[in-house]
C-alpha cells in the first residue's frame, strides 16, 4: 500500500482525464469527486473508477468535451442536460441557480439528465447541504436487480442520499447507500479477490442465495429489506428516469464496460430550505440529542473525518500514474 497526498491523487486524476479527452474544467470537477471520495474511503468511487473514465473517453461512451445546457423551466425546477458527459460538471452548471430556486420558493428540484455514472451521489447532496440547504438526491443505473420473488433483472442498485445542514456552514448528517443490501463493486471487488460474499447479498441466476461473488454478478442483488427496499429502489427509478428524461435501467449497458452506447442516466435533487417553518434547527438539535444518548449511538455520517495522505493499493496507485502519463 502506498500512502499519497489527496493533492497528489487530484492532480494525477486530472492529468489522466486530460490526457485521454477531457477538456480542463470537466476533468478537474471530476477529480474534486474522486479525491473527496479517496478522503474518506469511499474506494468504490473513487481512484477505482478512473481506468473506466479514461476508457470510455477515449472510445466516446463519454462525452468529456461537452457544455451542459442548463434550464429554468418553472421557478422551482432547474434541469440540466448533461449532453451525454460526465455528471459533476452538469451538477456544478446547475446548482447554484437550483440553490437560488429553492431559498425562492421553499423547495427546488434539480434535474440532470443524460448523464454518465455520478459515482457517489453523498458528493452531491453534500455540497446542497453546506449551501446550507436540506438535499435528498437519487439515481439509477444498470440493472442488477430483481422483483422479490422474481429473477430477472430491473433495475439497477439505484442509490439514495440525503444530506442536512447544521446552520453553520457544515452537516448534521448524512447517508448515502444503495436500495441494495450492499454495493455492486463490492461484490467485483470480492471476484476480483478470489474471496466469498456474505449469505443475504445476492442470488444466483436461477434465484438461489448465493456466496460465489461469480454466480451473484450472474443473478441478482437483494433489495435492502425485501420488499420494503425494492419499493425505494422503485421510487429512485422513476424519479431518475422520469422527472430527467434518462433511460430506465433495463437499458442502461455495465457502467465500466469500456465501449458501448453512453450511459444516458439520470440524477434527481430535492433541494429544501430549513429555514421556512422556523422550527427545523430546533428539532433538528431535539432528534440528535436522542440518536446520541447511548454510548456508540450516533447520527448517520457524524464523526466521519477526511484523511490525508490516504492508502491506496500499489498496484492502482501505478496504474493511476500510467493513466496521467
Amino acid at each position: 500500500m502506498a500512502d499519497v497526498d489527496l493533492n497528489d491523487i487530484e492532480t494525477r486524476t486530472t492529468a489522466a482525464l486530460i490526457r485521454h479527452g477531457a477538456a480542463p474544467w470537466i476533468a478537474a470537477e471530476v477529480a474534486r469527486a474522486v479525491r473527496a471520495a479517496e478522503s474518506i474511503g469511499n474506494r468504490i468511487c473513487g481512484l477505482y473508477y478512473l481506468e473506466s473514465y479514461c476508457q470510455q473517453l477515449r472510445t466516446g461512451r463519454v462525452n468529456g468535451t461537452v457544455e451542459p445546457e442548463v434550464t429554468q423551466p418553472r421557478p422551482a425546477a432547474v434541469m440540466v442536460d448533461a449532453r451525454m458527459g460526465f455528471a459533476q460538471p452538469a451538477f456544478a452548471r446547475g446548482i447554484d441557480r437550483a440553490a437560488a430556486a429553492a431559498r425562492d420558493n421553499g423547495v427546488a428540484s434539480l434535474a440532470i439528465g443524460h448523464a454518465h455514472t455520478c459515482t457517489s451521489l453523498g458528493y452531491f447532496t453534500e455540497q446542497i447541504a453546506r449551501r446550507g440547504l436540506i438535499g435528498l438526491g437519487m439515481t439509477n443505473a444498470s440493472p442488477i436487480v430483481a422483483a422479490p420473488g422474481g429473477k430477472t433483472r430491473v433495475i439497477g442498485t439505484n442509490p439514495i442520499a440525503f444530506s442536512v445542514p447544521d446552520g453553520q456552514g457544515g452537516l448534521a448528517m448524512q447517508f448515502d447507500q444503495s436500495t441494495t443490501v450492499v454495493a455492486l463493486g463490492k461484490i467485483t471487488i470480492a471476484k476480483a479477490a478470489g474471496q466469498p460474499i456474505p449469505l443475504g447479498w445476492a442470488l444466483d441466476a436461477e434465484g438461489n442465495p448465493t456466496t460465489d461473488p461469480e454466480a451473484a454478478l450472474g443473478g441478482s442483488l437483494v433489495s435492502i429489506g425485501g420488499a420494503k427496499g425494492w419499493g425505494f429502489g422503485l421510487m429512485a427509478e422513476l424519479l431518475a428516469a422520469g422527472m430527467t428524461g434518462g433511460v430506465v435501467s433495463r437499458d442502461v449497458k455495465p457502467l465500466k464496460a469500456p465501449d458501448g452506447p453512453p450511459h444516458d442516466l439520470g440524477q434527481y435533487y430535492l433541494l429544501m430550505d430549513p429555514d421556512l417553518s422556523g422550527a427545523f434547527f430546533d428539532r433538528l438539535a431535539q432528534v440528535a440529542e436522542a440518536a446520541t444518548m447511548d454510548a456508540g449511538a450516533r447520527m448517520p455520517g457524524q464523526g466521519k473525518q477526511s484523511c490525508d495522505p490516504v492508502t491506496v493499493p500499489d498496484a492502482l496507485w501505478a496504474q493511476v500514474c500510467d493513466l496521467a502519463g
